[in-house]
């Protein structure tokens, strides 16, 4: 039903700075509450952020917190992931997630959502 399409990662630079979307083929894009999540080499995938349907609430996992933010467009049907003061550690697969939901409701649980976009790889380099 719901089409997710990361872009934006590539390579950058300790420090710097990188900007990642998800666009939504579906309607009611503004149904769906939508989050970040990022796997690591050898790691688990893990929470990285989460942004309500229409209000906007959002939440970020701790390790992310104040450098990273999430932000929703409903007009065009698109998530965006603003990453600041990169890190090596930040190196992951990103992954664009969304999930059906009839409140303003931000999960964090992997399990909870229902689509997924192929991801995108986000290399920060020292």
């Amino acid at each position: 039903q719901v089409q997710l399409v990361e872009s934006g990662g590539g390579l950058v630079q300790a420090g710097g700075s990188v900007r990642l979307s998800c666009a939504a083929s579906g309607r009611t894009f503004s149904n769906y509450v939508m989050g970040w999540f990022r796997q690591a080499p050898g790691k688990e995938r893990e929470f990285v952020s989460t942004i309500s349907r229409r209000v906007g609430h959002t939440y970020y996992a701790d390790s992310v917190r104040g450098r990273f933010t999430i932000s929703r467009d409903n007009t065009k049907n698109t998530v965006y992931l603003q990453m600041d003061s990169l890190k090596p550690e930040d190196t992951a697969v990103y992954y664009c997630a969304a999930a059906s939901v009839n409140t303003e409701i931000i999960r964090t649980i992997e399990a909870l959502y229902d689509y997924w976009g192929q991801g995108t790889q986000v290399t920060v380099s020292s």
